[in-house]
């Protein structure tokens, strides 16, 4: 990513990685201990919310699991975590075309596949501010704080951690396939709809990868605001919660198209940089 005051970004190798996070063996442990606490702290935090007068369509604290593991990382190989997350809040004016075309994209997604649920079944599944159990407003804010608990972990740290030794493609699939895993709720659904699940998480985590490559401030807060843009649309226009399966495998054809679109732009944009 950069260095630690977060100025200047590392060049990739001929394999497309990125220097500076340590011997592969120290990147594994690091790589392990996030993920180990991420899901441990994710079941915890979930089993507490049952406890508390928080609803989940506010905001589910299992979304910061990934953010414990960040702290757990941190303190353990302070230094090195200090340079990878270096600049994961400072914003840069020439990032500011592909950042918003990232945010664009999220509400394009939702608008995919709910106009091909409309299409095919003749129902347009929207819910107004008036039909959610609490203030539109409220759900926001806690929706994005949510969504950035999450994305420190996904792709403020993790994502950078595997882009030094492969390639923004790799690493993304990645952390796409580690990150639906990571709900592991989704599982207990028909084979369909995990299997939907997992190729919408993978797609919408290369779409991330695509956008945030050598983005080397507001990661987070681009990272963030995609998230909650996405859950948020999801809650407005769509019943994939249900358990239903239409509603998810759209979901995620519609998320595979906007990754192709934006692998295919990020390569055709890398080749005269070249």
């Amino acid at each position: 990513m950069g260095n630690a005051d977060g100025q200047t970004l590392a060049r990739p190798d001929a394999a497309g990685a990125l220097p500076g996070a340590g011997p592969r063996g120290r990147i594994t442990a690091k790589a392990a201990v996030f993920l180990t606490v991420a899901f441990l702290a994710a079941g915890a935090l979930g089993a507490a919310q049952a406890g508390t007068p928080i609803p989940t369509e506010v905001v589910q604290l299992t979304q910061f699991g990934p953010a414990l593991g960040v702290a757990v990382v941190a303190v353990l190989w302070r230094g090195e975590i200090r340079s990878l997350l270096s600049g994961v809040l400072r914003g840069g004016a020439r990032f500011g075309a592909r950042g918003a075309l990232l945010l664009a994209t999220a509400p394009l997604i939702v608008a995919l596949c709910a106009a091909v649920y409309d299409l095919v079944t003749g129902d347009v599944r929207f819910t107004g501010p008036s039909g959610l159990d609490n203030p539109l407003a409220l759900i926001v804010v806690a929706q994005f704080i949510g969504a950035c608990g999450e994305e420190l972990g996904w792709r403020c740290l993790l994502q950078p951690l595997l882009r030094t030794r492969c390639g923004p493609l790799a690493s993304s699939v990645t952390v796409g396939l580690l990150w639906g895993v990571w709900h592991v709720r989704v599982f207990a659904q028909d084979p369909a709809y995990a299997g939907a699940f997992l190729l919408a998480t993978v797609s919408l985590s290369v779409v991330l990868g695509s956008a945030l490559e050598r983005m080397r401030g507001s990661r987070l807060l681009f990272a963030g605001g995609f998230h909650m843009l996405i859950n948020l649309g999801l809650l407005l226009f769509m019943d994939e919660e249900s358990g239903a399966v239409l509603p998810m495998v759209l979901f995620a054809l519609a998320g595979l198209t906007a990754a192709v679109v934006w692998t295919l732009g990020t390569k055709r944009a890398a080749g005269p940089a070249r």
